[in-house]
């Protein structure tokens, strides 16, 4: 039963009330001295305690969801401990501790859930980066960090955040989503989904590109499982969130500044590093940076079947990105020099959107054919068609067969896949 304002207000003031009183009358050396277990069994049984001695009158339940809170602010992570255990919840945005949104199933929805105040949210920030030895005060006001689960976690405070601490937690799935989940949910064709499982067999370069949230690292993970379980993989990302099945897995992740500002270990160094350890394939979690060249020439040294993701709006502006994070990095090449280190290192791209509906899509899948003058070439092989929208906001479309056939076919079926057929020009609903 949803409560009014005075009713949330009384439950509210009740919990400010509650934990005040049982960190005074918590024994916190003899808690030095116990394990989880037993710590939480201590907080709960003085939290009943002293919900028997209130004067306040509450149902059961009302009684199990104040200790409940009690708990969750002792030990975890406060009132959005309960969204990190909801797996349809892929986003939790703290904006203040007056507001919280998650993202649901791709829908962004704002939650009943508050901090008691700007020193509990605080409270709950620091018990985060202290875990991984990071630090969050004026001086250094953001932070990026991970939990123990791998979920992603950006803090920012003020000055930098003006109205207050904010709070953004992006979620680590626990169970990898499989090729037939996204045919299920009309992420892909089943033609589509044919030619990626053989073009990852096939050792073809592929980078997936979309914007945030789109589905990126999902659709490379995905991907990943179609690697032969012979090959030696070395993974590179930020924040470690690939789920790779293969026995023979590398797993690298890049490492901030310590406190003192040193010991800063960037992707270009791991991206160096991983040359020099016998990778079958080099899998980078996200190009970002300086270590594009590095990337793209590995691709062009023996290390075919690489998989990497991009931040961009679509296959031609990835391609533009990439040139821009070339030159960012200082290196002094000429355009059309660029163009060939990417035309000659990738050779598919797939381009992924989170449509309006809350859904993740493949909106298209490309082959970079060549050079055309200064112009590097694309050739579409599958798409969707957007046809419409339903009244209740649910995106209408089909997928599409372009009937061009890639150059890289042969060694597609070379590697054992029939793709007798599935360039011809088809539509799929």
């Amino acid at each position: 039963m949803e409560r009014n304002g005075g009713q949330q207000d009384e439950m509210t003031e009740l919990k400010r009330r509650l934990h005040h009183d049982l960190i005074a009358k918590l024994n916190f050396a003899m808690l030095e001295d116990m394990d989880d277990a037993q710590r939480r069994e201590q907080v709960e049984s003085l939290g009943r305690k002293l919900l028997a001695e209130s004067d306040i009158k509450l149902t059961r339940g009302d009684e199990e969801r104040l200790v409940q809170d009690l708990l969750h602010d002792a030990f975890d992570l406060g009132p959005i401990t309960p969204f990190l255990m909801d797996e349809e919840i892929s986003d939790i945005l703290v904006n203040t501790h007056r507001q919280v949104y998650v993202e649901r199933l791709g829908k962004l929805e704002l939650t009943r859930a508050q901090f008691r105040d700007e020193a509990h949210l605080r409270l709950i920030i620091d018990r985060i980066v202290s875990r991984v030895g990071r630090r969050l005060d004026e001086s250094s006001p953001l932070v990026d960090a991970r939990l123990p689960d791998g979920s992603r976690v950006n803090a920012i405070i003020p000055p930098v955040a003006l109205d207050g601490a904010i709070l953004s937690i992006r979620r680590f799935r626990r169970r990898a989503l499989s090729i037939d989940q996204l045919l299920g949910l009309g992420s892909l064709s089943e033609p589509m989904a044919h030619l990626l499982r053989g073009i990852v067999r096939a050792r073809v370069n592929v980078m997936i590109t979309g914007g945030t949230g789109s589905g990126k690292t999902t659709l490379l993970n995905i991907l990943s499982r179609y690697i032969p379980n012979g090959e030696r993989i070395v993974t590179i990302e930020d924040s470690a969130e690939l789920q790779l099945q293969q026995p023979h897995v590398v797993r690298l992740e890049t490492r901030p500044p310590n406190i003192e500002g040193k010991g800063t270990i960037t992707q270009r160094e791991l991206v160096r590093n991983a040359l020099r350890m016998r990778p079958d394939r080099i899998v980078v979690g996200e190009v970002r940076g300086d270590e594009v060249l590095d990337m793209l020439q590995a691709m062009n040294t023996g290390h075919d079947g690489s998989l990497t993701t991009l931040h961009a709006n679509g296959p031609r502006d990835a391609l533009h990105r990439l040139e821009n994070l070339v030159l960012m990095a200082g290196h002094n090449l000429p355009d059309k020099a660029i163009r060939e280190q990417i035309v000659s290192a990738l050779e598919v791209v797939i381009n992924v959107s989170r449509m309006s509906d809350g859904s993740r899509k493949v909106l298209s899948i490309e082959e970079i054919v060549g050079m055309e003058g200064s112009v590097v070439t694309m050739q579409e092989l599958f798409r969707f068609v957007r046809t419409g929208i339903t009244q209740t906001g649910i995106i209408q479309g089909h997928y599409e067969a372009t009937g061009i056939v890639p150059h890289f076919s042969e060694r597609v079926e070379l590697a054992g896949t029939d793709l007798s057929g599935i360039f011809q020009r088809t539509t799929a609903r």
